[in-house]
């Protein structure tokens, strides 16, 4: 019976060494220690609270979050193998609660038998729903397991409330150039798991290529350089030779960090509202240039475009609406990519437009003002009297024509009379408002002469 269950150890051990050999080279060059890590020193170096508790196996409930290829999986493996803890990973993607209920109650088990820690660590752990993360929230909060979270989204809209205020949430950043410099070097030279014995020469320009498409993501920098490496031939002195092409070609293009649903989606529109209201219009192409080179829907951004040129431009520039609008029905008629300059063609317009929230203090006013007032009728000089006997209750009584009156305009009450008297609408100087703030500023100074008698023709 002992022979038999060699047997299947054997091959079960020569499979996943067969796996670690076949596995790609971002895979194979994952740190094992501390000491191979790189980037994260904000929260990994040795004086920080992070790496204390993990070396001192008093690791609390932990989740990471950040960009991909910044290392989270890698730490939460590093984290394995310096605790005394038992580690149970898995990935939102590919599991349910029934794994969690398992492992719950192995954790059960194993802490009542031989007092030991169970860290449950969920890749991706956005991905899981309210249901699943409910799931495992009692077991946390009791300490039948630790458990350490790996997201690229943010947290505060993906995990559940009473779960994330049970964890300690750890921000990793992407990392630098100089830093993917350092891993990638690794990877040439070390000849146990990276490419060393295959004599590869990167060239300057392509290794510079290589960091910035990368984009601050390791794991594609490394799996580009593989790509490049193997279908590179050796020379006759058996070194590989990668040029700048061969690394265009692995990369084919780079791989924009956003997500049409995530809270990068929201980023980047915010920094394009801003930077339209800010008159950059540099910075308002290229963050739409961002969008819609990462496949954004364009109808999305021009709708913000059309909100922003009510909002921010307003009556400064009339016009400014018109060609939002212009814009959709462009995109919508001849579609996508050639859509892409007369999205360009609104931004500039509106980044570079005059700029009134007049339009938008103004309504608010009004919504404040019909939430928070009584509904008064109409006036009933306003009134239209289609019948007789409506005009027999006083519709349409003494309501002043205004193209009766000079200059087309007549002052007299359209409020409710509780609202008697209430600005909403104040133009400011920019643009045409500039010419609006006159234009009012000489009727209603018209409108009181005229119902003295001394009006004169305004045109």
């Amino acid at each position: 019976m002992k022979q038999r269950k060699k047997g299947p150890d054997l091959f079960q051990h020569a499979g996943e060494g067969q796996l670690e050999r076949e596995a790609p080279l971002a895979a194979r060059m994952r740190p094992r220690s501390f000491a191979e890590f790189v980037g994260q020193e904000h929260i990994m170096g040795e004086s920080h609270v992070l790496r204390k508790s993990i070396e001192a196996d008093q690791l609390p409930s932990i989740i990471f979050w950040g960009p991909p290829g910044s290392g989270k999986t890698t730490l939460a493996y590093i984290i394995a193998s310096v605790t005394k803890s038992h580690f149970s990973p898995i990935s939102a993607v590919a599991s349910g609660v029934a794994d969690l209920r398992r492992i719950v109650e192995e954790a059960k088990e194993r802490r009542g038998l031989y007092q030991q820690r169970t860290i449950l660590f969920i890749d991706e752990i956005h991905r899981f729903n309210k249901a699943q993360q409910d799931a495992i929230l009692p077991y946390v909060e009791n300490g039948t397991v630790t458990l350490i979270g790996a997201t690229t989204e943010n947290p505060s809209f993906e995990v559940i409330s009473p779960l994330l205020s049970r964890c300690r949430v750890f921000t990793l950043n992407a990392l630098i150039e100089e830093q993917v410099r350092l891993i990638v070097q690794q990877a040439l030279e070390d000849k146990e798991r990276g490419l060393g014995n295959m004599k590869v020469e990167l060239d300057d320009d392509a290794l510079d290529l290589l960091l910035v498409m990368s984009n601050g993501d390791a794991r594609v920098a490394l799996n580009a350089l593989e790509l490049a490496a193997t279908t590179t031939p050796p020379s006759d002195n058996g070194k590989r030779h990668v040029k700048l092409g061969d690394i265009e070609d692995a990369l084919q293009h780079r791989a924009l960090l956003y997500d049409k649903s995530g809270e990068e989606h929201y980023n980047i529109i915010s920094a394009l509202h801003k930077s339209l209201r800010d008159s950059d219009p540099d910075a308002a192409l290229y963050w739409m240039g961002r969008m819609l080179e990462a496949g954004e829907d364009p109808l999305y951004i021009v709708r913000r475009l059309v909100r922003f040129a009510s909002e921010d431009v307003g009556m400064a520039d009339p016009q400014a609406l018109v060609v939002a609008v212009s814009a959709q029905q462009a995109v919508h008629f001849i579609g996508m990519p050639e859509g892409n300059l007369a999205l360009a063609q609104a931004v500039v317009y509106l980044a570079t437009a005059p700029k009134s929230n007049a339009l938008d203090k103004a309504y608010g006013k009004v919504r404040q003002d019909v939430e928070r007032t009584r509904t008064e009728p109409v006036p009933l000089h306003l009134r239209n009297p289609v019948t007789g006997l409506m005009r027999q209750v006083g519709y349409g009584k003494d309501y002043k024509y205004a193209h009766d009156f000079p200059g087309h305009f007549v002052e007299q009450q359209h409020l409710p009379d509780s609202l008697k008297g209430k600005k909403y609408y104040e133009p400011s100087d920019q643009g045409f408002e500039k010419e609006i703030k006159g234009r009012l500023k000489r009727w209603h100074g018209q409108g009181k002469d005229s119902e003295s008698g001394q009006g004169q023709n305004n045109t």
